[in-house]
């Protein structure tokens, strides 16, 4: 019978260890570290439970992808198989692995803009302050939109060019 698979959500609390066998086929480890949050009725609050390290083992593709993209600190998901558990930790065997995109943004390759990203731009004119703007915060907050976000969003989401009859409405939040 298979071990049963089991999805956790961590932070990668070490350095991707890379190796080969001797065949070529590639296999990482790392640790991981799950922090269980409890909802607290009496201070009506969330509070961390006990963190539960895990040690991953991934092999072939996955390994290799994992060693590229990733670093102590991320948040990530997994998908994997208990294969023990060893001094004081669990062993888990990974069968998928993405980045946690709870805290952050996270780009793919069919994503990432072109080479002709990288030609000179010249830069926009300086916005010129108004009375609503002196009374917004100088700096962005993390979880907040960036600006051009609510300059898209009030203009009906419509690229240049792009135009259709469903672009003429703007876009309805709420209705």
């Amino acid at each position: 019978m298979f071990p049963p698979i089991t999805h956790v959500s961590g932070t990668i609390a070490s350095e991707i260890e890379i190796r080969f066998t001797d065949g070529g086929l590639a296999v990482c480890r790392f640790r991981l570290t799950e922090v269980p949050r409890q909802w607290d009725a009496a201070t009506q609050k969330w509070r961390d439970g006990t963190p539960i390290p895990y040690v991953c083992t991934a092999w072939d593709d996955i390994a290799r992808n994992a060693t590229e993209s990733l670093v102590s600190g991320t948040a990530v998901l997994v998908r994997g198989r208990i294969t023990e558990i060893k001094d004081n930790a669990i062993r888990l065997s990974v069968d998928d692995l993405g980045v946690s995109l709870r805290e952050h943004i996270a780009y793919t390759d069919a994503g990432l803009p072109g080479p002709g990203a990288a030609a000179p731009v010249t830069p926009p004119p300086a916005p010129q302050p108004t009375e609503q703007a002196a009374s917004e915060p100088a700096t962005r907050r993390p979880g907040n939109p960036p600006g051009w976000w609510d300059e898209r969003r009030s203009s009906g989401w419509s690229a240049p060019g792009a135009s259709t009859a469903a672009d003429a409405s703007p876009l309805r939040v709420g209705s």
